[in-house]
């Protein structure tokens, strides 16, 4: 029997991806274009092997998918929605950080 997984668990796993600099920087880069892991390790200067970790990481998230091409995987994002909601947090947290409606704001360091 198939369940959809709660809303929390949703957030859990989106949350983790996005915990690390790297895993944060492949889902960008991924939202760009589908790529193999060598251009990718190239694109962000790091090993190939610290790749394939960040990589099975977001896989198990269910984020990325991992996509044979002949004798070669390419990986993509699991749907061209997350693109858009990585483009809508984005912009969310550089519009709640530019808004800086509390007057004491810079005095607590609030807000």
């Amino acid at each position: 029997m198939l369940t959809v997984a709660s809303d929390i668990e949703v957030l859990t796993r989106f949350g983790r991806a996005l915990a690390d600099p790297i895993r944060c920087r492949l889902l960008l880069a991924l939202r760009e274009s589908p790529a193999h892991p060598s251009d990718l390790a190239d694109r962000l200067g790091i090993s190939r092997p610290r790749l394939s970790n960040h990589l099975a990481c977001l896989r198990d998230c269910g984020l990325v998918v991992a996509v044979p091409v002949g004798r070669r995987t390419r990986y993509e994002l699991a749907d061209e929605r997350l693109g858009h909601a990585l483009d809508d947090l984005r912009a969310a947290v550089v519009a709640v950080a530019a808004d800086r409606s509390c007057a004491e704001a810079e005095e607590k360091g609030c807000c």
